[in-house]
């Protein structure tokens, strides 16, 4: 399999790529760090000292040995940053969320395809053993069709945190808790059940002083006719997440780690106990350890770069995401019921933050 050499552009979350990327050291060679601050990429480059530190993104993209470039900046810069990391002939991961809408995401997809490289979203709560093991029941016919489903991001940010320059501001962060901190459990909602093809939602500024909002409560229909509900704050004591997915055969729940839900250990309880054995033993299965989070995307990621596999997710996946995050906006502004998916003509589809 073909090692790709590898820049990380962003030293913030951009940890959370290296370490992923040298967990598969067989797959990738992370040759440069770059930031606009070089002493944050230096510090980055400490953990990999075979590779080089760079503030000129220029420079990543006129050097022909990097082929694959993740894009780990602030949010306002990951459309324009992808776009010309594309037209260089680099293949892209891109942090959450890609850009500010779904008319953006189709700017993406299409430079994608011309350019004829992968593009993949980052949405890496689906690598852990939960939904593993979950995936596993719904495709052995022993979760059945989903009933209802609760989401609660119940997380703290201080006012430190918002001291980072382009957090809180609606052109920086291109939005508040809906676009930056719930759009992970969201795409587990989609991911473990059924497209949303209704939403209905609430916003409010009520924690911190800001552009944004950092609290929401927003209800869904997903497209066989299941309820979601979903609850995010960034004003809670401490930090909570906590996921639970009703199917006709089972009730599913996540621990309540708040940053990598997926790799905390998850309850399956059979609606009729007479199945339990048999849920558990499917459960246990899939319990074997393998890489979760970053480590296990970034796996799968080389399988793809290599033509052996799909990528491990899809900028189809990301439109779908930003669809649901213009449809709860345009909710909240507009007061009113809005059905998925959006068309190119409506107003939300091309949201400009």
């Amino acid at each position: 399999m073909t090692r790709h050499r590898v820049a990380i552009v962003g030293a913030g979350i951009g940890t959370s790529h290296l370490i992923g990327y040298i967990q598969n050291p067989s797959l990738y060679e992370v040759a440069t760090i770059c930031d606009l601050n070089r002493a944050r990429a230096e510090s980055l480059v400490a953990m990999v000292p075979t590779a080089r530190s760079t503030d000129s993104f220029d420079r990543v993209l006129d050097d022909p040995t990097i082929d694959v470039i993740s894009v780990a900046t602030p949010p306002y810069t990951h459309k324009d940053l992808t776009l010309r990391a594309l037209e260089a002939g680099k293949h892209v991961v891109v942090e959450k969320p890609v850009a500010a809408s779904p008319a953006d995401v189709d700017l993406l997809a299409a430079a994608a395809l011309k350019a004829d490289r992968l593009l993949v979203p980052v949405f890496q709560y689906r690598y852990g053993r939960g939904p593993r093991q979950l995936r596993r029941l719904i495709a052995e016919g022993l979760a059945g069709p989903p009933i209802a489903a609760s989401l609660i991001v119940h997380w703290d940010r201080d006012a430190a945190y918002y001291s980072v320059p382009w957090r809180g501001k609606l052109a920086t962060e291109l939005g508040g808790v809906v676009i930056g901190h719930v759009i992970h459990a969201h795409d587990l909602l989609t991911y473990l059940t059924e497209p949303v093809a209704r939403v209905r939602a609430e916003v409010a500024t009520l924690v911190h002083p800001l552009e944004v909002e950092d609290t929401a409560a927003i209800t869904m229909r997903l497209s066989n006719g299941a309820l979601a509900t979903s609850a995010v704050t960034i004003g809670a004591a401490g930090n909570y997440s906590l996921y639970r997915f009703v199917y006709a055969g089972l009730t599913a729940e996540s621990g309540s780690s708040a940053y990598a839900p997926g790799e905390d250990v998850w309850t399956f309880t059979a609606r009729d106990p007479g199945l339990q054995e048999e849920v558990d033993e499917l459960v246990r299965a899939e319990s074997t350890p393998r890489r979760n989070g970053f480590a296990g995307m970034f796996e799968d990621l080389g399988a793809a770069l290599s033509g052996d596999a799909p990528p491990p997710v899809t900028i189809a996946e990301a439109h779908e995401a930003l669809s649901l995050v213009a449809a709860i906006y345009h909710s909240a502004e507009s007061g009113t019921t809005v059905d998925l998916p959006l068309a190119p003509d409506h107003g939300a589809y091309s949201r400009t933050p």
